[in-house]
């Protein structure tokens, strides 16, 4: 946990001191650790408003049949990655906004244990944008580590190929085995955020820009969310909005460049209009922030998954 300490005050600061102290400890959620530099009053979130969801497309490629993560392309507006669930090949799936499957690749040097989730973010340092997998799932808690697979977003002219990882973070959680199926990727700072699934308030977790790709690493956990079975997060290209899904609902909060991603959840988060999926696990902004996505894995009965596109009005 990470320590915050105040200089010496007199009595007549004393007052902030104790505002300063009780804005760091006040959490509806447990939360534990942000350092907050306003006051709580102003940890606000501005209404959005979205239409329901339409389908913008079923996808015909019945190999995507446990589609458990997607994101949008930043190399290329209006194309989505997404990818299979645990036990299937290490392959990454390039669709559009109709759902239509365009491109197939295969990641090199790994292996799909359990990839729960995408992002894809531009590196703060080298301006190239980069596709994240985490294969963070862990159902019944054995694994002693996560994977994080770090590509360079290829060009879409390339034919069906390989791709090479330009790195892999291994990490471990400070506070024991976790099941996890949301990664998001600051754009600001790139540094990478977990949230784990399975606990009655969720935990969120930072594995800090640069990257360690050498060592095995151990992410901050930073705080606890008053959600359980999160599934699904993304935060927009611009940075001014966060999503978070459970199976159930959709969850907003507006976010800011004076704010950590922690502060900005401590906000309220606002209930977005979600149509219910057989077993929706994806959600990701549109490029333009103006609108989001949400993908299922395949129903039991077998019926093919639906691209749902929301619109801010």
């Amino acid at each position: 946990m990470r320590q915050t300490s105040f200089p010496a005050m007199n009595s007549g600061s004393g007052l902030l001191a104790a505002i300063c102290l009780c804005v760091l400890l006040v959490s509806g959620c447990r939360r534990q650790v942000v350092t907050v530099p306003y006051q709580e009053d102003e940890i606000t979130n501005d209404t959005v408003s979205f239409e329901a969801g339409v389908a913008a497309g079923t996808l015909k490629n019945r190999e995507i049949n446990e589609a458990s993560g997607m994101d949008m392309s930043i190399r290329y507006p209006g194309m989505l990655w997404t990818h299979n669930d645990s036990g299937d090949k290490p392959q990454l799936y390039l669709i559009d906004t109709a759902a239509n499957h365009l491109r197939t690749f295969t990641v090199e040097d790994s292996q799909n244990r359990d990839w729960e989730d995408i992002a894809v973010g531009r590196d703060k340092a080298t301006g190239i944008s980069r596709i994240f997998i985490a294969d963070i799932g862990d159902n019944l808690s054995v694994y002693d580590h996560g994977r994080i697979y770090v590509i360079d977003e290829p060009a879409t002219s390339t034919p069906d190929s390989t791709l090479k990882p330009g790195g892999r973070i291994l990490f471990r959680y400070p506070d024991g085995k976790r099941d996890a199926e949301t990664i998001m990727v600051d754009p600001a700072s790139s540094d990478i955020y977990l949230v784990s699934k399975r606990e009655t308030n969720v935990h969120l977790y930072r594995i800090a820009h640069p990257y360690n790709f050498r060592d095995t690493v151990t992410a901050e956990k930073l705080m606890e969310l008053p959600f359980t079975y999160i599934v699904a997060g993304d935060i927009s290209d611009d940075g001014s909005g966060i999503l978070m899904k459970n199976y159930d609902k959709i969850w907003y909060w507006k976010h800011s460049k004076n704010r950590t991603i922690a502060e900005s959840l401590l906000a309220t988060p606002q209930e977005l209009p979600y149509k219910r999926e057989p077993q929706g696990e994806s959600i990701c902004w549109d490029t333009s922030g103006k609108a989001f996505y949400t993908l299922s894995e395949e129903s039991l009965l077998k019926i093919p998954p639906v691209l749902y596109r929301y619109v801010r009005k």
